[in-house]
């Protein structure tokens, strides 16, 4: 479905579901503008009308537990990886937990939000923002790249959603047959940042230090001086 604006199309969607519509699995939610756009803990997501993909996704991986939440996001990170590569080349990479990078740039981002019943995922609404044919980017927008800024021409945008559909389909079927290691080792293989000493922020405290992994839970681990430390979302933050 297509729509010419919306809030957010998560919220549009995550509305649908509470009105006990059915919702087939692998719907998707398209929207020319979103006014409401958002990232993840209820941070703005800007985009250019027309310029950009904005679409929420809908799966119902009732196969998975609670503590597999993050195995979903390794998925939906790898598909969209899988089907941007081939056009942008070896600089994209996936910046924990789920930003889309282009060397040291924002190119996009995805935000799942679960829906649970008892100990399992009944819905995941999974938006995906990228930045594809936006030439200027307001002064707030932190290190955002597009992908016409990248390639020099622009992109169509149905292609492209068909392209990251594919990719997304791709590696939900990977996990809907339990290939977890896979996804794992996958998802660790493209991580922006792994096994380089950066400078991190936590607890308003600068530190350095070197990605070594992501837990089967998701959470970063980080070599510091002071050995391994975990962090989960929000709680560290990457310096320049």
């Amino acid at each position: 479905m297509s729509l010419k604006e919306v809030d957010s199309t998560n919220t549009f969607l995550k509305n649908v579901l509470s009105n006990s519509k059915p919702v087939p699995d692998g719907t998707v939610i398209m929207a020319e503008a979103q006014y409401a756009g958002r990232g993840q803990q209820q941070n703005g997501w800007h985009a250019e009308p027309g310029k950009n993909l904005t679409f929420s996704l809908l799966l119902n991986p009732v196969f998975l537990s609670i503590s597999q939440q993050f195995d979903l996001n390794r998925a939906i990170s790898l598909g969209v990886h899988y089907a941007l590569k081939p056009i942008l080349g070896e600089p994209l990479s996936i910046k924990w937990p789920n930003d889309i990078y282009y060397d040291d740039y924002k190119l996009g981002g995805i935000l799942i939000e679960n829906i649970l019943s008892g100990e399992k995922i009944k819905h995941s609404v999974i938006g995906i923002g990228i930045n594809v044919n936006q030439d200027e980017f307001p002064p707030h927008v932190p290190n955002p790249v597009s992908v016409k800024q990248i390639l020099h021409s622009d992109y169509d945008l149905r292609q492209l959603l068909l392209e990251i559909c594919g990719g997304i389909e791709a590696y939900y079927l990977k996990l809907k047959a339990g290939r977890t290691d896979e996804l794992r080792s996958g998802y660790l293989d493209i991580l922006y940042g792994l096994n380089e000493s950066r400078n991190y922020k936590s607890n308003d405290s600068v530190f350095e230090g070197t990605i070594k992994n992501v837990t089967p839970e998701g959470l970063l681990v980080v070599n510091t001086l002071n050995g391994d430390k975990l962090f989960g979302l929000k709680e560290i933050e990457f310096l320049k």
